[in-house]
């Protein structure tokens, strides 16, 4: 079954997930939160991906291929952004979305 073989890719894309809502949540609760926008924003879209390709996976979908590969240039984006800023939690972020890039694109 496709997610037996996906294992370790499956719990990259949760813990990338994870920390992408972290860092969202932790961005809000910065001071200047406009100068936080662009990273709020794609730790939204890289965590929705990241859930979305994960299920994708468990689900066997024939697009597994084409979502990881999406879901690569979403996460190196994320990493981007999340890498400019000198929160911890940006710094962490941005080191799993590397991550997790990485992954998807040995997939794709």
């Amino acid at each position: 079954m496709a997610h037996e073989q996906h294992a370790e890719l499956i719990q990259t894309l949760h813990d990338c997930a994870a920390a992408c809502n972290h860092c969202f949540d932790a961005c809000l609760q910065e001071d200047d939160v406009k100068m936080m926008a662009g990273c709020i924003r794609l730790d939204r879209e890289c965590a929705d991906m990241c859930a979305y390709l994960e299920h994708a996976i468990t689900r066997n979908s024939p697009f597994v291929a084409e979502l990881a590969q999406a879901c690569a240039v979403i996460c190196e984006a994320c990493a981007a952004e999340c890498s400019k800023h000198e929160h911890d939690h940006c710094q962490k972020c941005a080191e799993v979305c590397a991550k997790c890039a990485e992954a998807c694109k040995n997939v794709a």
